[in-house]
């Protein structure tokens, strides 16, 4: 399990986010008892996104690389107050872009080649911050390879790479993007960059490139609604594969839970059981703590 948490300025706040049941937007000391939970829990990496201020933002997306941005900061408390915790960070440009893009916008135009450069920069603040796992899910050409080179270039051979190697331009982000602070900020959409929902060929033509490129691990997202995907990409690399149970899928089952058309415990278990019949090694799920609280109980 993976429990995806999201962070933001100030001390002592859990600020709930409107479409996502029982998430909350944590200050950085509150996302330190959050690692601290999730080690007694077992879980064992969480990831952090951050909730990004307009003021933080501008077209060269340049937060992303600043040594003392919300998640580099976050990621510090949480290595000094529990090390043993793995920390996977996100690679892309969205939450710092002001176009809202997770690429440099030229004239209406995402560029794949300076937004490579850009993407370098963000992971070595990020590796030098302390992350273990980095998350490319920016969907750029070559991004893999860019930063696997940065990374050994500068001495972070151990830190993993996880791609994002199969990212769907779905209609399941909106509470995502509701959690970072980017409803209403992307201009046009991301279909140029992200996958058509209708090809699950491409998906394997990208793994195989991420692969290529020296990924250690890839990941399918959305996860439910591409199960089929999970087990292609599974059945036919062999290699670690992962599973993004994504906000839309999480409000789902939360809204019918809370409705009492689903029994929200065992709706979790079944999704996820399916997740791991699909071939998937891991899941990234907001429902980490109460699948882990499930689990330690049965056991």
């Amino acid at each position: 399990l993976i429990w995806p948490i999201f962070v933001r300025e100030g001390e002592d706040i859990e600020e709930p986010v409107a479409s996502l049941p029982g998430i909350n937007r944590l200050s950085v000391d509150r996302a330190v008892r959050a690692a601290e939970q999730a080690a007694t829990l077992g879980i064992p990496c969480m990831a952090i996104f951050p909730y990004t201020d307009q003021a933080d933002k501008n077209p060269e997306a340049s937060e992303a690389w600043n040594t003392e941005n919300l998640v580099c900061r976050t990621t510090r408390a949480i290595k000094a107050a529990v090390p043993g915790i793995g920390i996977l960070l996100d690679v892309a440009l969205d939450p710092y872009n002001s176009e809202g893009h997770d690429g440099l916008v030229r004239d209406g135009v995402i560029v794949n080649d300076e937004t490579l450069e850009a993407l370098a920069r963000m992971a070595l603040v990020q590796a030098e911050a302390g992350a273990d796992i980095l998350g490319p899910s920016d969907m750029m050409d070559g991004r893999v390879g860019a930063l696997r080179r940065a990374l050994e270039d500068a001495g972070h051979q151990d830190v993993l790479i996880m791609s994002y190697a199969a990212k769907y331009a779905s209609s399941f982000y909106g509470p995502f993007r509701d959690a970072v602070g980017a409803t209403g900020a992307l201009k046009g959409d991301k279909k140029t960059y992200q996958m058509d929902p209708a090809n699950s060929e491409e998906a394997l033509r990208e793994v195989a490139l991420d692969i290529a490129e020296g990924a250690d691990m890839v990941m399918v997202k959305p996860g439910m609604p591409y199960l089929d995907v999970c087990a292609r990409v599974k059945a036919e690399f062999r290699v670690p594969t992962f599973a993004y149970q994504v906000s839309g899928e999480y409000a789902m089952l939360e809204a019918a839970a809370a409705n009492g058309w689903l029994d929200r415990d065992r709706v979790i278990k079944e999704s996820l059981l399916a997740f791991r019949r699909a071939g998937c090694d891991g899941i990234l799920t907001y429902h980490a703590p109460r699948v882990a609280e499930i689990l330690n109980t049965q056991c």
